[in-house]
């Protein structure tokens, strides 16, 4: 990891002088060399001595693409946007240092100039005076260089990706569970590996092994019978056991520090159902298929895929607007609480903490009076009903079997196949240096396909088996009240609340649809 970069003293607070300046330093990466933080620094520091001025804080944009609008970069945009305090104009080393989108450099210039405030930057003699046609027409000339320069880079980048694409390797940004492993640290890509987070000798940090992590998630969601386990939940749960979400997972790859962002359900549901768990090269969401009409594949599948097929049909269907909506919070009895006069489902509220029935302040029942009890007394007699009935049951865990995934691996051959005797149909390959390709290449998808079709399908499915521990080791083992209410939910756990007076006051069941075991009632 490189040193962290320190900001230069500050000069002098705030004095209302009238040149005031905030020092702005920026670096796409902080390895840049060519544009380090301490000549960054310097150039500053000489352009503010020579407009008479002085530093009142330093507004250090470290790893921040020039392409980003300074109003929505990290450390200058607050002042941009005077959430800062009072200012007096901003200083660069260069025009390039503000930005690299002649657009955005544009209206931060216009910007300073609409509201009095001046646009140092180191070369330039004096501040901008974006009211005089020279000094205009030089500002855009440097901000518009800076821009070619951008899209020179980006293409570079662009046509080297293309290229190594072509050549069926990866390049730019892994996906979730992979890493790049390279011979040396400044070496070109070799492969793609699982993450399984070993702790390389240049590490500072442990990372997670990032492989099992998503293996987890989709293991989860595929065993999930109640709907309670959705991809929202589980980035809770996940962002719960502070696990690092991707992009700081790749901070830390990179020997950066986390900035504790939290997972999200979105890019976690995208990433389940990505080609790229099934280890191929991608290109705009899309499997890059090889001259031998094969998606490339470049690293050891997530998952196989019949488990990807799964995991398709389960996404979708959670997606449906009719889908039961995953509780993603810690607490024991939310969600499983009913009120015993309307049927509605009980919110917590107050202080101390209560089950109350909403139904009638919302204008859906006339339930009066509305039954409230405190949370606490729920959770103990759910806790000691659950575990006097079930606690000593072997914890049996409905978990999915991806089978061989042979019927997978047909299915794509011939769809291969199906692709290249349609394009001939269509008139590709009619030439005599083509038709000798279509037909090795058609030749060696249906070998593929006779050798597959010689072999058993184990097709995927939900098997039970035994885990060797009881009910109770399982709730004991439990993250949180999160996961105890999985389990509850489970074993159809359902309390009725019902109001003071009441004779039950609440009553536990369990719903024997859930489980095979003899049904069981708890009132009181």
């Amino acid at each position: 990891m490189p040193p962290p970069i320190e900001a230069p003293t500050i000069q002098r607070p705030y004095d209302g002088c009238g040149k005031c300046f905030v020092a702005l330093r920026r670096l796409s990466r902080k390895t840049d060399a060519t544009t380090s933080p301490e000549r960054q620094a310097g150039h500053v520091e000489a352009a503010v001595k020579a407009v008479g001025g002085h530093i009142i804080a330093w507004a250090d944009d470290w790893e921040v693409s020039g392409a980003t609008d300074p109003m929505t970069r990290p450390a200058l945009g607050p002042w941009l946007r005077n959430k800062k305090g009072p200012y007096d104009g901003v200083v660069a080393s260069a025009v390039d240092r503000l930005g690299r989108n002649l657009v955005d450099c544009l209206n931060t210039g216009y910007m300073m100039r609409d509201t009095g405030r001046l646009l140092v930057t180191y070369g330039h003699d004096g501040p901008w005076d974006l009211n005089d046609p020279a000094d205009e027409n030089r500002f855009t000339l440097e901000a518009w260089s800076a821009q070619m320069e951008l899209r020179a880079i980006q293409r570079r980048n662009s046509d080297a990706t293309a290229n190594e694409r072509s050549k069926g390797r990866k390049r730019g940004k892994h996906a979730y569970g992979y890493r790049y492993v390279r011979t040396h640290a400044k070496a070109s890509i070799d492969h793609v590996a699982l993450d399984h987070g070993e702790l390389m000798p240049e590490d500072v940090k442990k990372r997670e092994n990032a492989a099992e992590v998503i293996r987890a998630v989709a293991r989860r969601i595929l065993a999930d019978t109640t709907g309670a386990i959705t991809p929202d939940s589980e980035a809770a749960r996940l962002t719960r056991a502070r696990i690092y979400s991707p992009s700081d997972h790749l901070r830390v790859m990179s020997g950066k520090d986390p900035r504790g962002l939290p997972w999200d359900g979105a890019a976690l549901s995208k990433m389940l159902v990505s080609e790229a768990a099934l280890g191929l090269l991608m290109h705009k969401e899309k499997p890059v298929v090889g001259e031998d009409g094969k998606p490339i594949q470049v690293a050891t599948p997530l998952w196989n895929r019949a488990t990807h097929t799964a995991l398709l049909k389960k996404l979708r269907l959670s997606r449906k607007p009719t889908a039961k909506r995953a509780q993603s919070g810690t607490h024991l009895v939310s969600e499983i609480s009913e009120c015993g006069n309307c049927t509605y489902r009980m919110y917590r509220t107050g202080s101390p903490v209560a089950m109350t029935c909403k139904s009638r302040p919302r204008g859906l029942t006339d339930c009066e009076p509305s039954p409230t009890i405190q949370v606490s007394i729920l959770e103990e007699a759910v806790t000691n009903s659950f575990l006097a009935n079930y606690g000593d049951h072997m914890f049996m865990e409905t978990v999915y079997d991806p089978g061989n995934g042979n019927e997978e691996k047909l299915e794509g051959l011939r769809a291969a196949r199906r692709r290249l005797r349609d394009d001939r149909e269509a008139g590709l390959y009619d030439d005599a240096e083509d038709a000798e390709w279509f037909q090795s290449r058609y030749a060696s998808l249906t070998s593929d396909i006779k050798k597959l079709e010689a072999e058993p399908i184990r097709p995927a499915g939900m098997v039970s088996r035994p885990t060797g521990r009881t009910v109770e080791m399982e709730w004991d083992a439990a993250q949180d009240d999160g996961e105890r209410r999985k389990l509850l939910q489970e074993f159809g756990a359902k309390i009725r609340v019902w109001p003071s007076g009441h004779t039950p006051r609440y009553e536990i069941t369990f719903d024997p649809e859930a489980n095979e075991d003899a049904r069981e009632v708890t009132s009181r």
